[in-house]
């Protein structure tokens, strides 16, 4: 496979280059349309995974809706493979049962809204772009910490035991991700892990010791869990839940 990765400094852009030795991170502007189009042409891949955002600040809705247009267009003009990495806080988690990918986008944070309108672009501007949305991404024993586990280790914070996600360990998740990338499909995918936790639950699981917990402010999403039985039938191998990589 002839990889080009966004994001390529991230968490899960480090693993998918990692599992991939020979593909390209280089360091482009996913908001300079021209110069993503511009490198794409040069470089050819024929699969590109789009892993760039920002969760918050001035640029975040430049970087994750206009960013991730650019590359949904520049992948069509280079004739690559594009799979979008997207996330469950396109919800608003007041539905009290997992998401599947007929559900509705109705996110109630800024980040959701900037992420699920870059689902709405992506999927314009390349219709035939694989849209994976996923959860909370962790290292687990033995793997580079997440920013969730680290936090988890502040013997100061509290945990929200009614925010409710599906968390995914980066290695699962990016395999599923490189192995989708083969598959001829296109449109929304969930792609997270087998079990659903509380914020709380999951600090636990980490910090191996009981947290502070709390309730969840009223604006923040809440019961995000996604539903992967469709991923599940297309992979080979499906990403772990939380309490099996811990």
């Amino acid at each position: 496979m002839q990889l080009h990765v966004t994001g390529a400094s991230g968490f899960l852009g480090r693993e998918l280059l990692r599992l991939v030795p020979g593909a390209s991170g280089d360091r482009i502007d996913v908001c300079d349309a021209d110069a993503m189009a511009a490198f794409l042409h040069r470089v050819r891949p024929d699969t590109v995974i789009h892993t760039a955002y920002r969760q918050q600040g001035p640029a975040a809705w430049q970087v994750n809706v206009g960013g991730a247009e650019n590359v949904a267009r520049a992948a069509v003009t280079a004739g690559a493979r594009l799979v979008h990495v997207s996330t469950d806080i396109v919800f608003d988690g007041r539905k009290g049962s997992p998401y599947t990918e007929s559900d509705e986008p109705n996110p109630c944070t800024d980040y959701g809204r900037s992420k699920a309108e870059a689902e709405r672009r992506v999927a314009a501007a390349n219709p035939e772009a694989l849209i994976v949305r996923t959860s909370l991404i962790i290292g687990g024993p033995g793997h580079e910490r997440s920013n969730h586990e680290l936090a988890a280790l502040d013997p100061k914070a509290t945990f929200y035991e009614n925010e409710l996600r599906t968390p995914v360990q980066v290695t699962d998740l990016a395999r599923a991700l490189l192995e989708l990338a083969a598959v001829d499909i296109a449109g929304t995918l969930h792609v997270a892990g087998a079990d659903g936790v509380s914020r709380a639950d999951l600090a636990e699981l980490v910090a191996g010791r009981s947290v502070r917990r709390g309730a969840a402010p009223a604006d923040r999403a809440l019961d995000c869990r996604l539903d992967s039985s469709y991923a599940a039938r297309l992979l080979g191998t499906c990403p772990r839940g939380i309490r099996e990589v811990f």
